[in-house]
Formats: C-alpha cells, structure tokens, sequence
C-alpha cells in the first residue's frame, strides 16, 4: 500500500482567511491621463486644473475606477499564488471615501476573510490608504475558482 500526499482537489483550498497582499503605487499624472485615454473618462475632475480649483477639492482627482483597477492589481497578487485558475466575480460595497490627487502615493491592502466552499469562491475586504495612512477607498472582492 503506497501512501500519496493529499493534494488539494479545488483551488480554494490553496486560500487561508486571513492572507494578505499589500500593493503600492505613487499616482502619477501619467496614470491619470493614460486612464482618461483608455476609458475615454475625459471628466474635468480629472482633467481640468483650473475647474477643480473651484470645487472643495481644490485640484484633480483620480478617476475612482483607477483605484478599483490598482485594487484589481493586488486581487492578482493573490492569484499568483493559486496554481488553479480563478477569476474575479465582482467587487461590492466600493467606496470612494477621500479624493486621490496625482502625486499622492496608494497602498491597496487585500485580506482574505472567508472561503465558501460550497461555492468555490472567497471574500476579500479591500482597503486602500493614502501616504498619511487616511482611508480612500474600500471594497469587498469575490474571488471564483474555477473547476
């Protein structure tokens, strides 16, 4: 009788609750208007400095789907270390709490908080700080392994 070593059967398996990836990056105008490009997001918010220097914010902005992007970046983070196939299912509860203006430095912090099994898939709570460590953004992220 030979003895072999369990393997995992589904990729969900590979994923402990309370993994964490962390991803940084300095918002820079070049993200800004490469984004715009992209997108075709040609808000004034984004880019017209002379507009925003007459809102509350005082300057522009980053696009918010920016940051849902970098948020993207660091659900990858985690797929990296999946040797079985996983696809996003989505983000809920996205939350633009403080502005992000070009020059500001992010740091996405992605934290596996629940494995269903039944489903095949995690939740993850995303947060994303500015370099003061103030709160930007947050989101919940599903995270499908695919059979």
């Amino acid at each position: 009788n030979s003895r072999r070593m369990s393997t995992p059967q589904r990729g969900i398996e590979c994923v402990e609750p309370g993994t964490v990836v962390r991803f940084s990056r300095t918002v820079s105008e070049s993200d800004i208007y490469l984004f715009a490009g992209i997108t075709g997001d040609h808000s004034p918010n984004h880019m017209d400095e002379e507009y925003m220097k007459r809102t509350r914010y005082g300057r522009r902005i980053a696009h918010g789907a920016l940051l849902v992007g970098f948020m993207s970046t660091a659900s990858s983070k985690i797929a990296e270390r999946i040797p079985f196939p996983v696809v996003s299912y989505g983000y809920d509860r996205i939350r633009f709490v403080r502005p992000v203006f070009p020059g500001d430095t992010i740091t996405v912090e992605y934290r596996v908080v629940e494995r269903d099994v039944e489903r095949n898939r995690c939740r993850s709570e995303i947060t994303v700080t500015n370099q003061s460590g103030e709160v930007v953004a947050a989101a919940v992220h599903i995270l499908q392994f695919v059979p």
